[in-house]
């Protein structure tokens, strides 16, 4: 951009990790409304506290009541969403905290852009079958999308590009979010994020 000029500060991403005893990563869990993002992202921030680690959850209803207010969910206003959660992500990380994301998250090449700005993008994939969501259907949105009461519903009247390389891919018919949510806090250890 013309006439801003990017300031280089003393303290780097590496000084905060070293203060944190942690790496700055974005957790991205991406997947159908139902197959546990929220649910599974909140008992692992839970499991990573209780250990004195430092996260963010950064859930998509809860961004939508401020941040992200003025979008809809036309493919658009999607990509939008994803743009500006990548780009609080990404100062997350910066500041060297482990930042969870719970997004749809529908579009791979909008997963990519964000995982191309950042040095440690962890994609978790909950694979859940479009029938246990609906069975589940904890917020009644798939029986609103049915009657035709909510537009650009994923998996209903708009599509879901599945990821075709996640670092983690659970599925959530299969284990409980509690089992879930420690087979990524393992995935953590293991990598040494934490």
């Amino acid at each position: 951009m013309k006439n801003i000029v990017w300031h280089d500060h003393k303290i780097k991403k590496e000084d905060r990790e070293s203060l944190l005893n942690q790496k700055g990563c974005i957790l991205w869990f991406t997947g159908l409304s139902g197959s546990g993002k929220s649910t599974i992202a909140s008992l692992l921030q839970e499991k990573l506290y209780k250990n004195k680690k430092i996260t963010y959850l950064l859930d998509g209803d809860n961004i939508r009541h401020g941040l992200n207010s003025d979008l809809g969910f036309s493919e658009k206003d999607r990509e939008e969403n994803i743009r500006r959660i990548g780009e609080v992500s990404k100062l997350f990380v910066d500041a060297g905290l482990i930042v969870m994301t719970a997004f749809i998250s529908p579009f791979r090449k909008d997963r990519y852009d964000v995982r191309s700005k950042v040095e440690r993008f962890i994609e978790i994939y909950l694979d859940c079958s479009l029938d246990e969501c609906e069975k589940r259907d904890p917020k009644g949105l798939y029986k609103k999308a049915r009657k035709g009461e909510i537009k650009d519903f994923t998996g209903i009247t708009q599509g879901y590009e599945k990821p075709l390389k996640p670092e983690i891919f659970i599925n959530t018919c299969k284990f409980s979010a509690s089992e879930s949510a420690d087979f990524i806090f393992d995935y953590l250890k293991e990598h040494k994020i934490i």
